[in-house]
């Protein structure tokens, strides 16, 4: 079963037991057990408990003076138990301190140590048990902050790789490198969509080679942490792995995991239940998990150290990571590739995205806008103008927040103010931060009339000092109601025919008439000096040859620009 706990970070590195022999102030030398330089130590212990067993993690250098020894502790089996009962604890190795209690190490625990592969250390009298201790602790510090470092460089190469142009093969090129194996992403239907990383034969051992072989040719996934197994088959690690077994855990690793929202079932995983022997066929029956699946997975077979990650997608894409070895950030470089890696297989990789593209695509052909709105979703829209309340430029991070939260990602950047395109079922409503103008929902091919309205309702927003200000929100009724819309449009170009030729004087007629004759409020809307709009009005009244000040006039003026 693999192991389905994967820490979200890279844990304290153990100390090898050759870099605290190695040590030349601690003078300690090993008199016993398997000479295995890699052996792991987690921490130092002291006791001088007959029976440490109790008081044990796992993983502990165990340090006695040998207080705890009975005098005739050599002619029975003392010494056999004491040990037997450390490594059925977990400890990893022993420290005997010689002097003040005992001169030399007794005979009968280095017999015991051999006889039960417990590496033994002679601690001499000038060490104390607190130096070794502080060493060990010295180490494990140094070994973090290398392993953190490692981890910053890596997420930094990562980052710098999902920039490029070809963003998915060099995250998968700089993951593989970073954890000496090979990198895979497999689509929803479990093919492989890119790979990098060392290929068959240059992973590990042969097996290492097989492993890689089966991830390329079974469309599972593999990653960097040693699961419950231990080193697979026997042999340990280098060890000779047959194709099925590396294949059927593989194929194990991708029915555990499955990404939030992914289908329950997959060609090669179905819906088999995680507890399953990895060589059980996959079940075809449909009842649904007891509970979620998660969304990462890990496994060893013959040394080679198997790994799945979901993408946080919901598109069913996984990826995989093949190592001969794990060390203990290798999970955090590979949680930071999945989430690059999901951010790039998101949505412009889904339905929705394509479909986007392709009306893009379509209106820079030529096409008209009511006959790629089908692609957008929706038969009616909404045109939002907005600014920053700051009056400072509109930032890219804060303006792709403003589309979320108008539940649009059809946004234009543009210098003068940020332009949305918004679903016209769905109301805008005040943002924080933001002056908003919203147009009144329109037919795709009214697009160009709605963008208009936005920027005349943003204008008004800003000299009136209002959040959120939309176009006709009135809803009454009003006098164009009542006459056929182009004897309307006819009079109003009439009317307004001397300004025609002037559309900066048409405008600031139109702004200035909504804000009641306000110089001020038209030159904040406008952007312009009071006396700007003073000399433009003083022009509209000349050409028109009437008179701005009566409340008759300005109805009719106004009339008319509302059907232009």
């Amino acid at each position: 079963m693999p192991d389905l706990t994967v820490p979200p970070t890279p844990p304290t590195p153990p100390v090898p037991l050759g870099a605290l022999l190695a040590r030349e102030d601690l003078g300690l030398r090993q008199i016993a057990g398997p000479s295995d330089p890699d052996i792991a130590i987690h921490w130092a212990h002291t006791s001088e408990m007959p029976d440490p067993y109790p008081y044990l993690l796992g993983g502990e250098l165990l340090l006695t003076a040998g207080v705890h020894i009975p005098d005739a502790a050599g002619s029975g089996t003392y010494f056999d138990d004491y040990v037997a009962r450390i490594v059925e604890a977990g400890g990893v190795a022993l420290g005997f301190g010689v002097a003040p209690v005992h001169d030399t190490v007794p005979r009968a625990l280095v017999a015991a140590c051999d006889h039960y592969d417990l590496p033994l250390l002679e601690v001499p009298p000038p060490t104390p048990f607190s130096r070794v201790a502080r060493a060990v602790w010295q180490l494990m510090a140094q070994a973090r902050l290398a392993e953190l470092r490692r981890v910053t460089e890596a997420q930094q190469s990562l980052a710098a790789a999902a920039s490029r142009p070809d963003p998915l093969p060099s995250v998968l090129r700089q993951l593989a490198q970073r954890v000496g194996g090979r990198a895979v992403l497999f689509g929803p239907d479990g093919t492989e969509i890119a790979g990098a990383g060392r290929g068959a034969g240059a992973v590990g051992a042969t097996g290492a080679g097989r492993a890689a072989r089966a991830v390329g040719a079974t469309g599972a996934v593999a990653g960097g942490r040693t699961g419950s197994t231990g080193t697979g088959t026997e042999g340990g690690p280098g060890a000779e792995a047959s194709g099925a077994e590396v294949r059927d855990a593989l194929a194990e690793l991708v029915r555990v995991v499955r990404p939030p929202g992914a289908p329950t079932s997959s060609p090669t995983s179905a819906t088999a239940s995680p507890t399953s022997p990895a060589s059980t066929p996959a079940s075809t029956d449909s009842t649904p998990p007891t509970r979620p699946a998660p969304t990462s997975a890990t496994d060893t077979v013959s040394g080679i150290h198997l790994a799945a990650y979901a993408l946080g997608t919901g598109q069913g894409f996984v990826l995989g990571v093949a190592a001969p070895q794990r060390a203990p950030g290798d999970h955090t470089i590979a949680s930071v590739a999945a989430v690059l890696l999901s951010l790039l297989t998101g949505e412009h990789q889904s339905r929705t995205g394509a479909d986007r593209s392709s009306a893009l695509v379509r209106l820079l052909l030529g096409a008209p806008p009511e006959d790629v709105a089908s692609l957008l979703g929706g038969d009616r829209w909404l045109v939002v103008h907005a600014l920053p309340d700051a009056g400072t430029g509109p930032d890219p991070v804060a303006t792709s927040a403003l589309g979320a939260a108008l539940g649009s990602a059809l946004i234009d950047l543009a210098p003068e103010a940020v332009r949305v395109l918004v679903p016209g079922d769905r109301a805008p409503a005040a943002q924080p931060g933001w002056t908003l103008g919203v147009s009144a929902p329109v037919a795709p091919e009214d697009w160009s009339a709605a963008d208009q309205q936005a920027a005349r309702a943003l204008a008004r927003a800003r000299a009136t000092r209002t959040p959120l200000v939309v176009h006709g929100a009135s809803g009454r009724a009003g006098l164009a109601d009542l006459l056929p819309h182009d004897a309307a449009e006819e009079h109003a170009r009439t009317l307004l025919a001397p300004l025609a030729a002037h559309p900066a004087l048409v405008e600031t007629l139109r702004t200035w008439l909504s804000l009641h004759g306000s110089w001020d409020r038209t030159a904040v809307a406008l952007a312009v000096h009071r006396n700007t709009v003073r000399q433009r009005i003083a022009r509209c009244a000349a050409l028109l040859e009437t008179d701005l000040d009566d409340p008759d006039v300005r109805m009719e003026l106004w009339f008319g620009l509302r059907q232009l």
